[in-house]
């Protein structure tokens, strides 16, 4: 099928629309093709479904602790004292979309909260192996043992008893995993022998409504006219899928999107002084690492992976590949997280130091590893393929000779939770301001099984720490339990900690109203443009 260009998408959107006045298209040049349409399904990123929602929106403020919820399709909550029950309250009169597969006949109701749980929650539930059924977010944060049930109290209200009391629980709520899903659009589809449109035809309650999805050239919604927060202010929103940093920017330049993330960071002087183009900025809740794949030797050696710690030079790392819009990182957390460990002390640049522990490991002569590289931008790392090229060159000092590997992004994504690599390059965005989203969710034992734990990193000293500290209510201890899981981290050293990256996100001057999410996400419902 030919790809359709920017401007044929515009003028298609265009012919659709009003004679009297055109709709407003807003055009969003995308970094990569998205891995997944449902949300339940990935954590990368490229996960796309501006369809879906959560009962709460994604949190907003983050003090000593305390997380502000936003009430989306639950009103109000409570909690029992044990904090291992929770009451919600659902929101009415909330529209369902529709596509050609399914008109809705009734609102959201409490029956599609259980069956969006109970679909990652119980293995016998119809949907559960649908589209592969690896629910990583779900599982990598243990939600399966977490969550004892998930229970109709009445058409609006909802029960969720937990075994275990869990801190970040409300946090987690407002995460992509948690989007609800309509039961009787499942019931429909489950009649019809289809159960797998439901995540490639995908329907929600947002404010924008799926159209079509062209692989490697764009993806298209438009306004839900029946959004309960009412209509959104543009009337298309169209993903077009530009994979080079480069050619999203000339795109940008000429108008044909109207705003695009991951600019290279040679780029960002042009971009502040293009007086067509706003640049917006802020502090990046994110880590960019190298993660050992521990299971495999040499790297179930400590002294292997402390080494080649050592043999990297960060600093460098940071100067060339981020131009200096980042800060080299020494922890698994950004450094604006509570609980974030500044006596940790992190590797220095020193091969010297790499070499004896080599020898020490019993490799004086070296080895030989891949070392895989994402071939796409993100808001961690920039350039992947430039990064794995200075750590070659690092570890060759060392004498480790290194073979660089990469894969179109689904497949690196896929590969590497299957545990192929030896070594790889990846990252994180945080989703919802809790340390547990990152030393929980990427490195427990827990994580391995859902395959965020990209280094098959399971060690129980570490393990027991996460576990407590999210069962924990008093805000001191669990920042001493994350404190200590830190320095454990950087002793066992399955990551070499490259950088946390500055979010940069350039629009068009015409673009009103968006503003740069800490957790890497777009939201698109506050965006108008004017002319």
């Amino acid at each position: 099928m030919k790809k359709l260009t920017q401007l044929s998408l515009i003028a298609l959107a265009v012919a659709s629309g009003s004679a009297m006045a055109a709709p407003k298209t807003f055009v969003y040049c995308s970094e990569a093709s998205p891995s997944y349409l449902s949300p339940v399904l990935g954590t990368d990123g490229a996960t796309l479904d501006a369809s879906g929602q959560t009962i709460f929106d994604r949190l907003t403020a983050f003090e000593n602790g305390t997380t502000n919820v936003i009430p989306s399709l639950a009103e109000k909550w409570d909690v029992s004292e044990d904090g291992k029950t929770y009451v919600f309250h659902l929101r009415k009169g909330v529209k369902f979309q529709s596509n050609k597969e399914f008109t809705p006949s009734r609102d959201f109701n409490a029956d599609d909260v259980v069956f969006s749980f109970n679909r990652q929650l119980d293995p016998t539930n119809a949907y559960h192996k649908v589209s592969g059924g690896n629910y990583e977010y779900f599982t990598g944060m243990d939600m399966q043992n977490i969550i004892s049930k998930v229970e109709k109290v009445d058409d609006y209200t909802v029960k969720i008893s937990l075994n275990v009391p869990n801190s970040p629980f409300l946090a987690n709520l407002a995460m992509d995993f948690a989007s609800i899903y309509s039961a009787e659009y499942a019931e429909k589809l489950l009649k019809a022998g289809t159960l797998e449109k439901i995540d490639s035809n995908p329907i929600g309650t947002g404010p924008f409504e799926f159209v079509s999805y062209q692989k490697d050239s764009a993806v298209r919604y438009k306004a839900f006219e029946n959004y309960w927060g009412g209509k959104a202010k543009i009337d298309r929103l169209v993903f077009s899928i530009t994979p080079d940093a480069s050619v999203r920017y000339a795109k940008l330049a000429k108008g044909e999107c109207h705003a695009m993330p991951y600019p290279n960071p040679a780029d960002i002087e042009k971009l502040k002084s293009d007086s067509a183009i706003t640049l917006l900025t802020k502090p990046g809740l994110n880590i960019g690492y190298l993660n050992f794949n521990v299971k495999k030797a040499p790297f179930d050696n400590v002294k292997v992976r402390q080494a080649l710690n050592y043999a990297v030079n960060k600093k460098a790392i940071v100067e060339a590949v981020y131009q200096n819009a980042g800060q080299v990182a020494k922890n698994p957390i950004p450094p604006t997280m509570w609980s974030y460990n500044e006596d940790v002390k992190d590797y220095e640049y020193d091969p010297e130091k790499a070499k004896a522990l080599l020898k020490e490991a019993g490799f004086e002569k070296g080895f030989e590893t891949d070392l895989w590289a994402m071939p796409v931008s993100r808001p961690y790392n920039p350039n992947a393929r430039r990064m794995a090229e200075l750590v070659q060159a690092d570890w060759e000092k060392v004498g480790v000779k290194t073979t660089i590997v990469s894969y179109e992004w689904g497949e690196y994504l896929k590969r590497m939770r299957a545990g192929d690599h030896q070594t790889g390059m990846m990252g994180w965005t945080g989703d919802n301001g809790d340390p547990d989203n990152f030393l929980n969710t990427l490195l427990s034992c827990a994580a391995v099984e859902s395959g965020s734990n990209y280094a098959n990193f399971c060690y129980k000293p570490f393990n027991d720490l996460v576990t407590q500290a999210a069962q924990e209510t008093d805000l001191a201890k669990r920042t001493d339990m994350y404190k200590q899981a830190q320095v454990i981290f950087k002793e066992q050293a399955p990551w070499i900690t490259v950088a946390h990256s500055t979010t940069y996100f350039p629009v068009r001057k015409d673009v009103k109203g968006y503003v740069v999410s800490p957790f890497g996400l777009h939201n698109f419902y506050s965006v108008d443009l004017e002319k």
